[in-house]
This record gives structure tokens, C-alpha cells and sequence, in this order.
């Protein structure tokens, strides 16, 4: 069967999460319903600790820039390494657009030398 995925190089993967989601829907709904839990709570435990955080911060500014390290950090798991790089580098993969970088930036920055 022809479906608008088919050209996709993960159209046959796309196609087993359709049939086992039919066949399936209550353990779909319970790893949706575990993920959402998981979600929740770390999105919740992360905005506790940064707005906590940032709320001792002298400015606004500061606030926004520990929020955007926070959301960084829950939605990608890769984003904490970017602390690890120079400021520099963190600033060139924000200009490639890599969202991460973006987000974590300011506090690369702020917690680097240069900071």
C-alpha cells in the first residue's frame, strides 16, 4: 500500500508503530501515560530549581537566561555537554541554529571565564 511516508527511509518502521498501536492501544497508552509522568516531573523539578535559582538572580534578565538553561537541559539531553565546550563554540553551533546552543548560551557564558 502506497501511503504519503512510503518515500521516507523509515517508512516500514513507521508502518510496525502503526499496526502495533491498532493492535495495541492500552500499552501505548500506558508508556504514554509513564512518559508524561516522567515529563511532568522532571519539567516540574527543573522549573522549581531554576526559577528558585534565578529568582535570587539581580535582574530579569538573569531569570530568563537560567530559564532557557533549564529548558535546554530537560528537553535535550545532550545540552548539559555544552557546558563543557568554550563559549565560543557554543556560540557558533547557536548561529547554525542548533536550538540547545541557543537556549544555553547565556549560561555557558555566564559560567565560563569570559562570564
Amino acid at each position: 500500500m502506497q501511503t504519503a511516508w512510503s518515500h521516507l527511509l523509515n517508512a516500514s518502521r513507521i508502518d510496525q508503530i502503526i499496526v502495533h498501536v491498532k493492535a495495541n492501544p492500552k500499552e501505548w497508552a500506558a508508556a504514554d501515560a509513564a512518559w508524561d509522568a516522567a515529563r511532568d516531573a522532571a519539567w516540574d523539578a527543573a522549573w522549581d530549581a531554576a526559577w528558585d535559582a534565578a529568582y535570587d538572580a539581580e535582574s530579569d534578565a538573569a531569570r530568563v537566561a537560567a530559564w532557557d538553561a533549564a529548558l535546554a537541559l530537560v528537553a535535550w539531553d545532550h545540552s548539559g555537554s555544552l557546558l563543557d565546550l568554550p563559549s565560543d563554540q557554543v556560540l557558533m553551533l547557536s548561529k547554525l541554529g542548533q536550538p540547545a546552543a541557543i537556549l544555553m548560551y547565556h549560561a555557558v557564558l555566564a559560567m565560563s571565564d569570559k562570564g
